[in-house]
């Protein structure tokens, strides 16, 4: 742990996933994690997706070292989980700078660039087409 992260400062970082953003905020403490408010087994009933937001912290053994607080919002579920997996994989490398190379490698510091394909003019959605007749 870097000298500043011993004081009772935050460490911020923000993650994004398709339309959702997450805030998530580190600071050493008791293990304790928020999301709007709410305990993150509450906010993300599905086991997948508090995995998803929880994968940093087990990654790098912190669970019981630092208090994450997160607000979220925008998108679904899922992407906010995914938002909440990024924000706190940047808060953490700043939080302990050491950690990075590591959260790097494996991919916790990769945006998921994959968005939501635009509807085209003279079609149904973005692939789908109006329907055909020949005759």
């Amino acid at each position: 742990m870097s000298a500043e992260a011993t004081s009772k400062t935050w460490f911020h970082g923000t993650g994004r996933r398709k339309e959702s953003i997450a805030r998530v905020f580190v600071r050493p403490g008791s293990g304790k994690f928020t999301v709007n408010g709410r305990p993150v087994e509450q906010y993300f009933p599905n086991f997948a997706w508090k995995h998803d937001a929880t994968e940093p912290v087990k990654f790098t053994n912190l669970a019981d070292q630092i208090d994450v607080v997160v607000t979220a919002h925008g998108g679904g579920v899922g992407g906010q989980a995914g938002a909440v997996r990024m924000g706190l994989s940047r808060a953490i490398s700043r939080f302990n700078p050491e950690l990075r190379p590591a959260l790097r490698k494996n991919g916790f510091l990769t945006r998921d660039s994959r968005m939501k394909e635009r509807k085209k003019y003279g079609q149904k959605g973005a692939r789908k087409r109006f329907q055909f007749t020949k005759r």
